[in-house]
């Protein structure tokens, strides 16, 4: 290749001064047109040579050029087809995104509402059994108090019973009283023994 890339220079460069050549042996006085048929057919020798020369190297650089263009346009088509897909993917997520997003919402707000009936319930609860505790300990305080009372007039009433018995009672009356005890007990003592 290179060889004859250098053998079409060589022609070229001969051909090209071949005209001027011959221009200045003619003295300059060569009529116009023949000037005018000795450069297009020096353009006409350029153009076949340079045809012949380049022909392969430009074919083939076109050729590379147009496959290297078809290549690049394949790629980016592909290029274009995964980055669609992506945005598609990704589109099809922050979709599922927003609504889980919006589930969890719903889920928390929902917890959050049960949590709330939980918390109160058992503040019901605590205040019912706070409520019972109370009146339960109220009941056993005036149960004490009643019993307190109670123990206190009856205590009341043997001192009362006792100041009257002391004030009425005479001597006598004392003397009595125990006789007719000893009389009642007496009897019974007797048919206890008797039954024994």
């Amino acid at each position: 290749m290179e060889r004859v890339s250098r053998f079409a220079a060589v022609v070229f460069a001969a051909l090209s001064f071949a005209p001027g050549a011959a221009l200045a042996a003619s003295g300059g006085g060569m009529d116009p047109v023949t000037s005018l048929l000795y450069q297009v057919g020096n353009f006409l020798l350029l153009a076949i040579v340079l045809f012949l020369v380049a022909r392969k190297p430009v074919k083939a650089y076109f050729v590379g050029r147009r496959d290297q263009i078809k290549s690049d346009l394949e790629e980016a088509a592909a290029l274009l087809n995964t980055a669609e897909a992506r945005q598609t993917e990704i589109q099809a997520k922050l979709a599922d995104l927003e609504a889980q997003l919006d589930e969890i919402r719903a889920t928390s707000k929902q917890r959050a509402e049960e949590e709330g009936q939980r918390i109160l319930a058992k503040a019901r609860e605590a205040a019912e059994r706070i409520k019972s505790d109370a009146l339960e300990a109220a009941d056993q305080e005036l149960l004490r108090a009643k019993r307190e009372l109670r123990e206190e007039a009856a205590g009341l009433a043997v001192e009362l019973a006792a100041e009257i018995l002391e004030e009425q009672v005479g001597d006598a009356d004392r003397q009595r009283l125990l006789d007719e005890f000893i009389t009642r007990v007496e009897p019974r003592s007797d048919n206890q023994s008797r039954s024994v």
